[in-house]
């Protein structure tokens, strides 16, 4: 027996996954690695009640591949080229709100789950989960239930306990962390330098810690920030 928490959501969801049980559960999945991709393609394949429909290696695909064969359930990794999983979920939701999507990924800050549920993901996996949890993990999702594992609601409720960030705030963290100074923010944002000092200030406040580089750790822990990304920020 997994010890996932699966939540029930809309019964709508429910309804459509007992009707369509005398077919197997048709997949997407997307992921940019092609050995993680197509070995889960050949694991999802092994179950009778499964079949992977459609692969594909970026999150633009996977949402042109998502209203062309209509999965029950998207698995989409978070770091994809040309559009991360998250982006995919936003389109795909935007347009098929019933949508049911799984995140899967390396990523368990609870800034990362926070996004994925907000954006209207239904489930958050990790990659190192035994087999069988992953397959339930897509079971229940296409039974219209949402699939958190406990490690990843613990991190989810520290998000929910913490102080947000304002969007200006979560900006001046990112060109932080890319290392560039109060000057250099002020410039790059269009603000004042002083104005920056206050952001800076308000974000030690919030993520309680005594200095900038103590600030990069906790946001780079947490998944408010990547460091692979604050290049292109």
């Amino acid at each position: 027996m997994t010890a996932c928490l699966a939540l029930v959501a809309d019964t709508s969801f429910m309804h459509a996954g007992r009707e369509a049980r005398d077919k197997p559960l048709s997949i997407l999945l997307a992921d940019d690695h092609p050995v993680v991709r197509e070995g889960l393609a050949a694991l999802i394949n092994r179950r009778p009640d499964m079949k992977v429909v459609a692969e594909t290696d970026n999150g633009r695909n996977a949402v042109e591949q998502f209203f062309e064969h209509r999965p029950d359930v998207a698995l989409l990794d978070l770091r994809m080229p040309v559009m991360g999983g998250l982006d995919a979920v936003v389109a795909i939701i935007n347009k098929a709100p019933a949508a049911r999507l799984v995140i899967l990924t390396t990523y368990e800050g609870e800034e990362d789950i926070y996004r994925a549920l907000r954006a209207g993901a239904k489930g958050y996996v990790l990659k190192d989960v035994p087999v069988e949890e992953l397959m339930e993990c897509l079971r229940a999702v296409a039974e219209g239930r949402t699939w958190i594992p406990p490690k990843v609601a613990a991190q989810l409720a520290k998000r929910v306990a913490s102080r947000d960030l304002t969007p200006r705030e979560l900006e001046v963290l990112r060109t932080v962390a890319a290392g560039k100074s109060n000057k250099e923010i002020g410039v790059a944002l269009i603000i004042s330098e002083s104005t920056v000092k206050v952001h800076v200030t308000h974000i030690l406040e919030k993520l309680k810690v005594g200095g900038r580089t103590e600030a990069i750790r906790v946001a780079v822990e947490h998944g408010i920030v990547h460091l692979d990304s604050t290049a292109a920020t």
